[in-house]
């Protein structure tokens, strides 16, 4: 058995396409195009997107976002879209212009603040800080 041949194609295709060693995290999110689960183009896509894309974790709460295991910046987050949507590529034998054509999610917009009910008391948009006669001379 020639090493060629221990590797799924697929999978072959994307280390071939990510050679360069600085490529190696691309290389491992196409390879997880390769293996998703779907078994169609949109659905192998659909688990690209979930993959590379933060998303909250937790209903309804934003900050939950960063529990998530995703690339991080969207820059990252791109980059790593484009590595998987090419390993669906090779997984489903699609035409590198289809492949091209495909588009990843536009970021997000920051969640919405909610306004703080108008019983409880807002607080100061500022908080005076002491003076230098105002605080104590202690040295330790």
């Amino acid at each position: 058995m020639i090493p060629q041949q221990w590797t799924p194609p697929c999978n072959s295709q994307c280390t071939h396409k990510y050679a360069a060693l600085m490529q190696i995290p691309w290389r491992v999110f196409c390879k997880k195009g390769c293996d998703a689960d779907g078994e169609t183009w949109d659905e192998c896509l659909g688990e690209c997107d979930e993959i590379c894309y933060k998303d909250p974790v937790l209903k309804d709460k934003q900050w939950s976002a960063y529990i998530d295991r995703s690339p991080g910046s969207a820059s990252y987050s791109e980059e790593c879209f484009r590595a998987c949507v090419a390993g669906c590529g090779y997984k489903f034998d699609i035409p590198p212009e289809k492949i091209n054509q495909v588009h990843s999610r536009p970021p997000k917009p920051p969640p919405e603040e909610k306004p703080a009910p108008s019983d409880v008391k807002s607080r100061p948009d500022s908080i005076p800080t002491p003076t230098q006669d105002e605080m104590p001379n202690i040295s330790a």
